[in-house]
């Protein structure tokens, strides 16, 4: 394959109203804002990506505005200056600028769009994918009342999602895990904490061991590896680790402590598909198995979720849902949607392989600029 020769990065602010709210222990969105990210080439070949940075600064540091900002002055001129000719050069190139792994992400994304559409291959078989198809489950946010979420879970079941996670915090757990488990029974379920517990809750978390979860994912402090050691020995139920894994040798780390059981990848968390790539066969090589979280993404960045979840070891359905799940028109179409089985089918064309709507992208838009 030629060597890329990146001529002109273009940045896109757009923002999708979501079809009802979707509410975690960092709070409750209706809207949501997307940086995406366009690459040219010399020849005028072009790849997108998606930045999954949110409003405000409560998964992690970055927010849609520090990676605007990260991107045209830090980023985009760093790449001009190195003058990258791969892929997988962007991550090591981009190494001098600390942190601002999401900004990163997105522009990383659209690079290996453009590589693999250059390969003339679909970017699952350009980075090592083994499979044509991937288990989906599905992730509820919290809910006004318990009557609404049995509702939510029944009809997340009746689409075909091969799992169910809900959100849990204090105050909002056992009982309803209780429920689910009574309305529904052995279905594949587990729970998602985003941070909102301490140490101090490990006995409380362990009344969730009887319900044969999947896994509890993020129970403890988002920058924590040894308080979630400590209480996987206190609980029988996984530990899986989200915010806390946000580079592949702190997975490391928590792997050698035995912090988890079970990692959660999500590529802007950790860079981009590259480091993602590397902390899926470091799981891999420790038997520790992976599945790929969401973002609330537009098709866009669903697409690249759906060909990274292709790897191997991502070995449990992930939080890649059909996009009319969120967003009643996405910028894509078709849109990304699941079979009757809770599976999706992983792009064949080029690239990340789905049609980007450009009126749809020039409706949602709030800000351009090209560089």
């Amino acid at each position: 394959m030629e060597k890329l020769q990146l001529e002109r990065v273009e940045l896109r602010e757009i923002e999708l109203p979501l079809k009802a709210p979707f509410e975690t222990s960092f709070g409750r969105i209706t809207r949501r804002r997307i940086l995406l990210v366009k690459v040219l080439d010399k020849a005028g070949m072009s790849g997108y990506g998606e930045c999954v940075a949110g409003e405000n600064p409560f998964y992690n540091h970055e927010t849609i505005d520090t990676a605007w900002l990260m991107t045209t002055k830090y980023i985009v001129p760093r790449l001009d200056a190195v003058r990258i000719e791969q892929a997988a050069q962007v991550r090591d190139a981009l190494a001098p600028i600390r942190e601002n792994r999401m900004a990163k992400g997105g522009v990383e994304a659209a690079i290996w769009d453009l590589e693999a559409k250059l390969a003339e291959q679909p970017l699952w078989r350009y980075i090592g994918g083994t499979r044509t198809e991937i288990a989906c489950g599905v992730s509820i946010g919290l809910k006004d009342s318990t009557e609404a979420l049995l509702e939510s879970v029944g009809r997340e079941i009746d689409s075909g999602y091969q799992r169910i996670k809900i959100k849990i915090k204090p105050g909002w757990d056992i009982d309803a895990v209780e429920r689910v488990r009574a309305t529904f029974g052995n279905i594949p379920l587990q729970v998602d904490a985003n941070a909102a517990y301490t140490l101090e809750d490990a006995a409380m978390l362990a009344r969730l061991d009887p319900h044969d979860l999947l896994l509890i994912e993020q129970p403890l402090d988002y920058d924590d590896v040894m308080d979630h050691a400590v209480l996987q020995e206190r609980i029988r139920t996984p530990v899986c680790l989200d915010e806390s894994i946000h580079t592949v040798r702190i997975a490391r780390d928590a792997i050698a402590a035995k912090a988890c059981k079970i990692i959660n990848i999500k590529p802007g968390r950790v860079g981009g598909h590259q480091a993602s790539i590397e902390l899926h066969d470091l799981c891999a090589a420790h038997g520790i198995p992976v599945w790929h979280g969401g973002m609330l993404e537009s098709g866009i960045g669903r697409a690249h979720n759906i060909h990274l979840a292709s790897l191997p070891n991502f070995t449990l359905p992930g939080d890649i849902a059909a996009s009319k799940r969120y967003y009643e028109r996405d910028l894509i179409d078709p849109p990304i949607d699941i079979a009757g089985d809770g599976t999706i089918e992983v792009p064949k064309a080029p690239g990340i392989g789905v049609n980007i709507v450009k009126d749809r992208v020039e409706k949602a838009t709030l800000r351009h600029l090209s560089l």
